[in-house]
């Protein structure tokens, strides 16, 4: 076939290989686990595209063993920090994400380790799984009402904006912080003080950059109500990790939601917040129902599709360039969630 497409993994949710394979030849990493800088960089020489999941670093190097003929990184993911995106620029290599696909299903999550943290979902369960659960006690499992609290976005962008809609159908007075978001008639627009210490619940929504990592940290998290919950659906080095586990030992936060970390996957070496009993944590399953893979996948090949015809790319990331093979002209840019 004319076109070579690197697939960082085999089995993806969906017929989306199916189809891509059906238009260019497609080599995928054939291992089990996650697949290494060298494994990737093996399989890359002479590809016009790469897919790519959210956390397979796609750097340089790996750009320079595909050569002058790779056009186009498609991510299946909304988040880009595992791409060199300045590298990709400057060999005119266009990048692409998966924004839109993803926000209606990342709210649901979101809203549900805001329910599981706020209501101790988690420990209440262990406490029925282990036997514990003997006798009836007003004091037993106590948590925090969600209506009628006040939720605070760091970033409003679809994602934010769909956990807002969701907000209000319990009640709920709800702040964002974003520079490209004014008032609207599901949220207002404050400063970050204003809404970290309004804020019954913080819930973040931007991508991790170097502007954004550990955007959440101790002075943060010190200006927060003792009766706070911290949600983040976004990226772990959005929160500085080991500044949140000391306020949720020394009481100075109520609770936390998780479903993303600094470092993924964990295996075994697991981070001490999955151990906390005010902590509720997920592997990571924001997007993870079936339809939502598949579509993240399905517009992933559609970006590669479009580009390696000439055609412009349907979700590319600012900063790409217009025309693949042209270094890019602007600065890359960050993105909103």
């Amino acid at each position: 076939m004319e076109h070579r497409v690197l697939a960082t993994r085999e089995n993806l949710p969906g017929r989306g290989l199916d189809r891509l394979s059906g238009a260019a030849d497609v080599v995928a990493w054939p291992g089990a686990g996650k697949p290494g800088p060298a494994d990737l960089a093996a399989l890359a020489p002479g590809v016009n595209g790469v897919l790519a999941l959210g956390n397979d670093p796609v750097d340089g190097a790996l750009m320079d063993a595909a050569g002058p003929s790779l056009r186009v990184i498609a991510l299946a993911s909304m988040g880009f920090d595992n791409v060199d995106r300045a590298a990709a620029a400057e060999r005119g290599i266009v990048v692409t994400h998966t924004p839109g696909v993803l926000a209606e299903t990342t709210a649901d999550l979101t809203f549900a380790l805001i329910l599981a943290a706020r209501r101790r979902i988690g420990a209440a369960e262990a406490s029925l799984a282990s036997g514990s659960w003997e006798l009836f006690r007003m004091h037993d499992y106590l948590g925090l009402d969600i209506h009628g609290a006040t939720l605070g976005l760091i970033g409003y962008g679809q994602i934010g904006r769909a956990v807002a809609r969701r907000a209000h159908g319990f009640g709920m007075r709800v702040l964002h912080h974003d520079p490209y978001a004014p008032d609207d008639d599901l949220s207002a627009s404050v400063d970050l003080p204003t809404l970290l210490t309004e804020s019954d619940i913080v819930s973040l929504h931007v991508p991790l950059t170097e502007e954004t990592r550990h955007l959440i940290s101790t002075r943060e998290l010190a200006v927060m109500k003792p009766t706070a919950t911290l949600v983040s659906t976004s990226r772990g080095g959005v929160v500085d990790e080991e500044a949140l586990l000391h306020a949720v030992r020394d009481g100075r936060l109520h609770s936390a939601g998780l479903d993303v970390f600094e470092h993924e996957p964990m295996g075994t070496e697991l981070s001490p917040l999955v151990a906390e009993p005010h902590v509720v944590t997920l592997p990571h399953i924001g997007s993870a129902t079936e339809a939502t893979r598949a579509d993240m996948v399905d517009l992933a090949i559609d970006n590669i599709l479009d580009v390696l015809a000439e055609r412009p790319a349907r979700t590319p990331l600012p900063g790409s360039p217009a025309v693949p093979g042209t270094p890019a002209t602007t600065p890359v840019a960050g993105v909103r969630a």
